[in-house]
């Protein structure tokens, strides 16, 4: 072989290196303005609209529950009102008007209303559902940020590889052609190379529309332009699943999942519904007091004299309702909620089963993800020995290009996969948070220490 034939062989020989510069230079250009997961969270939070409806439906729940509240807090009430009355006799004549004026206080405290008090602790239990209520909507916010922003990773991972690999085989398409022109090969390598560089070109074209796609998505969620989340150190280490039990962690839902929570708190309102009904069978006992004033500035019907007069009044006492028959509407309605209390006990049996399902369908994506990670990082090193391999044997004519380029594409697409295999079990790891109700914006710390500072 020539000088000139050996040339360009040492030349493919520094090109991972050359790649690996190139790539880490490409991950570290943009990392002066990149933001961390925490940081486009909370820009997520404060921005988007799901989330933001969802705390107005939380405080419009907290003032529905404080209604109820009025019904065993007294009541008053003020009436004030302003009459002229003719006046005409015949024997003896008069024909004249004079005015009335009064005034009126009353007050009503209720002293037994069971349904009144029912209403008062269903109120109780309609905050606690409405505070499940907005944990569903935190912890969606919290995954479909994480799944936005690795999916922004993942969609430059595919380019940055994409594009290496575009170099690697435009590289191994130009010794083709050195190769062909001084006659150590055939036009068949050349050719097969010229194909694959193409397809590496319609690749790349795909992969940056992905990326720009998934940064709009992005930028949607969290309210920003342009917005540049961090990448992971690499190498890096997985936190594991903590605790390494499944049933711990379904156990754990039993208690803090808000899917449960909104069933059992939908069953306790129940419950207290069934007592709202068959209150209507009791009787109720109010204290009620009044005070009236009545004025008559010119006299009265029942005064010939015109001087003014002024009368006031006061009341108080206890007032009794007593049910007797309503056309069986009460037995009717106390049949009704025996009902809806049934169907509340089967949506939180429901829910339950739900949550455990989720939460180990989850938990075993997760342990799965980190077998992949294992795996795909042995496969990392094995391509890239079988590609050191390959270009030596093509050097020494044991190997011919196509085997070459496949091995080049082998270890690109290997390379995409491991970056999306860590992505998921982060990700994973999140989604098993939420699946058994755990989720908050601290978990997202941990995953913030992975990240490039």
């Amino acid at each position: 072989m020539t000088t000139a034939q050996k040339l360009p062989m040492q030349n493919l020989s520094l090109f991972p290196s050359a790649i690996a510069i190139a790539s880490a230079l490409l991950a570290l250009a943009p990392m002066a303005q990149a933001q961390s997961l925490v940081e486009l969270y909370d820009s997520a939070r404060a921005f988007d609209a799901t989330y933001q409806s969802a705390k107005l439906q939380y405080d419009a729940n907290l003032a529905r529950a404080d209604q109820a509240k009025a019904g065993i807090l007294p009541t008053a009430g003020l009436a004030a009102g302003v009459s002229r009355t003719g006046f005409q006799n015949t024997n003896p004549a008069i024909d004249r008007s004079f005015n009335s004026e009064n005034a009126t206080l009353t007050a009503t405290q209720p002293l037994y209303r069971p349904a009144n008090w029912a209403s008062y602790e269903q109120s109780f239990k309609q905050v606690d559902l409405a505070k499940a209520q907005l944990d569903v909507a935190e912890q969606d916010l919290i995954v479909r940020t994480s799944q936005a922003y690795f999916d922004v990773l993942a969609a430059q991972d595919t380019l940055t590889f994409v594009q290496a690999q575009k170099a690697a085989v435009d590289e191994q398409l130009a010794f083709a052609k050195r190769n062909f022109e001084v006659g150590t090969s055939t036009i068949t390598d050349t050719r097969e190379a010229q194909a694959r560089y193409d397809l590496v070109i319609a690749q790349e074209i795909a992969a940056e529309n992905d990326l720009r796609v998934k940064k709009i998505a992005l930028d949607q969620l969290v309210g920003k332009t342009e917005s540049q989340p961090k990448g992971l150190v690499i190498p890096v280490n997985l936190p594991p699943v903590v605790p390494a039990d499944v049933n711990a962690w379904v156990q754990q839902s039993e208690a803090v999942h808000p899917n449960i929570r909104q069933a059992r708190s939908g069953l306790e309102i129940a419950e207290l519904e069934v007592n709202k009904a068959e209150a209507g069978h009791k009787p109720t006992l109010d204290a009620v007091a009044s005070y009236n004033v009545t004025r008559n500035p010119s006299g009265s019907a029942t005064s010939l004299n015109t001087l003014s007069t002024r009368a006031n009044t006061s009341n108080i006492g206890l007032l009794l309702n007593v049910p007797l028959f309503a056309g069986f509407a009460t037995q009717n309605r106390v049949r009704e909620t025996l009902s809806l209390k049934d169907k509340a006990q089967s949506d939180l049996e429901g829910a339950r089963r739900a949550v455990a399902l989720s939460t180990r369908t989850a938990y075993f994506g997760v342990q799965s993800g980190q077998g992949q990670v294992k795996a795909l990082e042995a496969a990392e090193l094995s391509s890239q020995s079988a590609l050191d391999a390959n270009k030596l044997g093509y050097q020494v004519g044991v190997r011919i290009n196509i085997d070459v380029l496949n091995s080049q594409s082998q270890l690109f697409q290997t390379k995409r996969d491991l970056a999306q295999a860590r992505y998921n079990v982060l990700l994973g790891d999140l989604r098993l948070r939420q699946a058994n109700g755990t989720l908050t914006p601290d978990n997202l710390q941990q995953i913030n220490a992975l990240l490039v500072k």
